[in-house]
């Protein structure tokens, strides 16, 4: 997991090819002024998911890793709370294939505030819990980025 800044998305292009595409959207592209829904970056390899969620509580928000994506999420509208549990602490639980996801019960190890301006990585080792927020309309972008090994 790693937390920043936006404007030093830069110094982070070099852990992926695909992360270049990414530090470019930030720089070209106004977050908050995007509607709702998927935007294709680059084919099925990198593709931006702006959402609109009502916040959720500690207890509800649910642990989840990726196997074959990794995530750089962005709030945009206020605050975020994130949860966080290295996989290696996490049962082993079904995985779906097909929407690259699994889910874990519990709470997780350790919570971090992300602020609109503050980006985070979620690489497939890293157990989170997005989307804690005391509000109805939390909007955010969740970049998914093919994790080339």
């Amino acid at each position: 997991m790693i937390i920043d800044s936006l404007t030093n998305i830069g110094k982070y292009v070099v852990l992926n090819p695909l992360f270049q595409y990414v530090a470019d959207y930030f720089h070209n592209n106004d977050l908050a002024s995007k509607p709702e829904g998927k935007e294709v970056i680059k084919g099925d390899d990198l593709f931006a998911n702006f959402v609109v969620t009502k916040g959720k509580k500690k207890e509800e928000a649910k642990l989840e890793t990726h196997d074959k994506m990794i995530d750089i999420q962005v709030p945009i509208s206020g605050a975020e709370i994130m949860g966080y549990t290295p996989r290696v602490d996490l049962p082993v639980n079904p995985y779906n294939q097909e929407k690259d996801i699994t889910f874990y019960e519990g709470l997780a190890q350790q919570y971090v505030t992300i602020y609109p301006g503050m980006f985070v990585i979620f690489f497939p080792e890293d157990g989170h819990a997005p989307a804690i927020a005391d509000t109805d309309q939390l909007k955010k972008v969740i970049f998914k980025i093919k994790d080339i090994k």
